[in-house]
């Protein structure tokens, strides 16, 4: 018979948070497939944990190559843990092409289910948690991460981001540019550490809290957009007209041309540029 993956999901700060299931699994596997396997060790040490089976490491660099040694250690009955440095595995972290690999060969699946910087962050945010989607790590060049918030510029769910600490001023000053400097938000930081902190406020104002520098794990939390106002096209003519309704009816200029650029889906400085041309 075939084994079982078992996706554990180990403490994104304290040790003390790691879900009582977890020393069983990692004493009782066959097989612990860890992102890293100093922290693994770390963490066993700090649980008091006894690892029974064999140890590999299943990172970013050798996901690929090493998929296929796992499945057939799940092919031969084995029973595999995985575990990545923080948080539930396939989150933003590998794990999805051994799980897809597991699933095609009718081999069980399971979770250990634990912490999770996307739920803990959006709890914390003081935002809206009816309805949200986490979109992961935006991209680091300038161009594709504005497309990429020009996209989600109407998105009405509140949206969790990860990121890293010496791109969250870019990136918190990119989501300025295409969602609005006064759109709700939240930076939360080294979340159940020792030195958490939770920055809430608009995106404008944490822009210029990032700038003084920031360190550690980073989960942004933004608000969606409230849908209000009507759509407007895209094309040139579009965007003037509606930015010289808004001026008519008392907006200056740049309250016209960031209002505009909401509604249409686009940057603000995309707008800027067509008006001004």
């Amino acid at each position: 018979m075939a084994g079982v993956l078992v996706l554990a999901g180990t403490p994104i700060g304290q040790a003390g948070d790691a879900p009582p299931r977890l020393a069983a699994e990692l004493s009782g596997a066959d097989v612990v497939a860890a992102e890293d396997t100093r922290r693994l060790k770390r963490l066993c040490a700090d649980l008091d944990i006894t690892l029974g089976g064999r140890v590999v490491s299943y990172f970013e660099g050798n996901e690929q190559a090493r998929t296929p040694v796992l499945l057939e250690a799940l092919l031969a009955g084995e029973r595999v843990v995985l575990v990545t440095d923080a948080g539930m595995p396939s989150v933003s972290d590998p794990g999805y092409r051994l799980v897809a690999a597991a699933v095609e060969h009718d081999v069980r699946v399971t979770a250990v289910p634990g912490p999770s910087a996307v739920l803990t962050a959006l709890a914390v945010s003081g935002l809206p948690v009816d309805r949200f989607c986490f979109e992961g790590f935006l991209p680091r060049k300038a161009g594709e991460r504005a497309r990429r918030l020009a996209a989600l510029a109407a998105e009405e769910r509140t949206m969790v981001f990860f990121e890293a600490p010496h791109r969250t001023e870019a990136a918190l000053a990119a989501m300025a540019e295409a969602l609005g400097d006064d759109r709700p938000a939240a930076v939360c930081r080294e979340l159940t550490k020792t030195h958490e902190e939770v920055r809430r406020g608009q995106l404008g104002e944490l822009v210029a809290w990032a700038g003084e520098g920031v360190r550690g794990e980073v989960t942004v939390v933004v608000q969606g957009s409230s849908g209000a106002g009507p759509a407007v096209g895209t094309d040139p003519g579009s965007l003037r007209a509606a930015v010289a309704d808004l001026e008519a009816a008392g907006s200056t200029r740049k309250e016209a041309i960031a209002e505009v650029a909401r509604r249409a889906g686009l940057p603000k400085r995309e707008v800027y540029d067509v008006v001004h041309r």
